[in-house]
């Protein structure tokens, strides 16, 4: 990337191969990208993917927050799917 996205998010197609998706998000985060979000629609759940951390996945029971990357930006999981 010329320059990278502070926050990039991927919708997982029914096409998509999970190795591609994660190819994807390793070459996010190796270009600076900060936050990487995933979203599946067929489990109906979010991973934020942060630089030097482990994934962690949102269910529609929680929120997301953009944290230092996108302050003050707050998103229920469920509203995604609705």
């Amino acid at each position: 990337f010329p320059t990278a996205p502070d926050l990039a998010i991927e919708v997982i197609t029914p096409n998509d191969r999970l190795t591609r998706v994660n190819e994807k998000v390793r070459d996010w985060l190796d270009a600076g990208t900060r936050m990487v979000v995933v979203v599946n629609p067929r489990r109906r759940d979010a991973t934020v993917h942060l630089p030097n951390e482990d994934p962690v996945t949102f269910t529609e029971e929680d929120t997301l927050d953009g944290g230092d990357v996108v302050p003050g930006w707050e998103m229920p999981v469920k509203n995604i799917f609705n």
